[in-house]
């Protein structure tokens, strides 16, 4: 099993940039491709990014394309999301994820982001 931290939410206002972390323990966190997801109120939960366990290839939601990066540094066993332009819309609950195959197995308990006009 592995368990994630997530961190690095806040208040921002449109067009700031905030960095989310999420940090693994108690397994091997090479072992798992990782995601990011977000929830806000109302609405179901949405994929945001996926980095594999290498991090040579990566994949976005399409209204986060061209202003999020995910990476990872699998030393500190950390997967990060780097959020420019930020608009008040990506305001949400994030949650990191780690997957074995294709399912994600285990979840963080999420950040907060809300982004004002």
């Amino acid at each position: 099993q592995v368990q994630l931290v997530e961190s690095g939410g806040g208040l921002v206002q449109a067009g700031d940039s905030l960095r989310l972390s999420c940090a693994a323990s108690g397994s091997t966190f090479s072992r798992y491709a990782m995601g990011w997801f977000r929830q806000a109120p109302g609405k179901e939960r949405e994929f945001v990014a996926r980095i594999t366990r290498s991090g040579g290839s990566t994949y976005y939601g399409d209204s986060v394309k061209g202003r999020f990066t995910i990476s990872r540094d699998n030393a500190k066993n950390t997967v990060y999301l780097q959020m420019n332009s930020l608009k008040p819309e990506d305001t949400a609950v994030y949650y990191c994820a780690a997957s074995i195959i294709s399912a994600y197995d285990f979840w963080g308990q999420g950040t907060q982001v809300t982004v004002s006009p």
